[in-house]
């Protein structure tokens, strides 16, 4: 059997999909390869709470190691009210609303292509 291998595309879905099974508030997707030279997609998403945050972030793992995706990097804690999921071509973070306002990564990436937008 051969074994497939998720596009970023796929992977940037799939997380978006596990934010939203958590409940994940104001869900983005964005097409960064015009713009960035380090990534294809960006998914950024917020929770309410650290036990939230950890929750969604959890679910993108797990859903993500099924389909033999793992993070290669993982940065920050749910009680930092930010996390980051280094996927490769996709960067994934899930941030509490006040570190979301603060870091503003929606205004800083305004040039990239929304894809999905999940308010």
């Amino acid at each position: 059997m051969e074994e497939r291998v998720l596009q970023s595309i796929e992977i940037a879905r799939q997380a978006v999909e596990a934010a939203s099974d958590k409940q994940a508030d104001n869900i983005v997707m964005l097409d960064t390869r015009q713009v960035c030279s380090f990534a294809d997609y960006f998914v950024i998403c917020s929770g309410e709470s650290n036990r939230q945050i950890e929750a969604v972030w959890q679910e993108i793992r797990e859903k993500l190691k099924r389909e033999g995706v793992a993070a290669s990097h993982i940065e920050g804690a749910a009680d930092s009210g930010w996390i980051l999921l280094d996927l490769g071509a996709v960067i994934v973070h899930i941030f509490s609303p006040s570190q979301r306002d603060y870091y503003k990564l929606d205004d800083l990436w305004n040039t990239a292509t929304p894809v999905i937008r999940i308010q």
